[in-house]
């Protein structure tokens, strides 16, 4: 996917010049994009006279970014203390056999990433599923296809 530079402008002119708009436009185009862009990381390094080195130093620290391309739909789940004990492997293991990822990987249509993290930070929840920012806690492997079912029911625009 070649990025629309003139999407990856409108961002940059929104947040300013300088080293105060680099993480929300960084944060911005990867909304757009699901990812970042090679092409789009040297237009912020461009148009924000920030060091290409150091744009990418940013997009790479951070879990938030991802320098890969990644699905439509995000899907996390958490493998921390309490959510392990609970049943958080069970969840991936599941969601990797109805969308035939592991965690890490994305689907061939590329409609979602699986991706493991080592907490949320919501405990007293656990497990915890987060589909496109969207919290599940108490979260059951028997659960994961209705909720995934859910999720893309709800894209469908009604025919009315």
């Amino acid at each position: 996917m070649t990025a629309d530079m003139s999407k990856v402008d409108t961002i940059l002119d929104r947040y300013g010049q300088g080293q105060r708009g680099l993480i929300p436009s960084l944060l911005e185009i990867q909304k757009v994009y699901h990812y970042l862009p090679p092409e789009a990381l040297q237009r912020v390094a461009d148009r924000l006279s920030i060091p290409m080195i150091q744009v990418y130093q940013v997009a790479s620290f951070y879990k938030a970014f991802s320098l890969e391309p990644r699905g439509e739909h995000l899907i996390t789940v958490c493998l921390g203390t309490a959510c392990h004990v609970r049943g958080g492997e069970m969840l991936i293991e599941q969601i990797g056999r109805l969308l035939n990822v592991k965690a890490g990987e994305t689907t061939k249509d590329m409609q979602f990433t699986l991706e493991a993290v080592n907490c949320l930070g919501c405990c007293a929840l656990g497990p915890v599923m987060v589909l496109d920012g969207k919290y599940y806690g108490s979260m059951a492997a028997s659960k994961v296809e209705k909720v995934l079912d859910k999720s893309m029911k709800q894209e469908v625009p009604a025919n009315g």
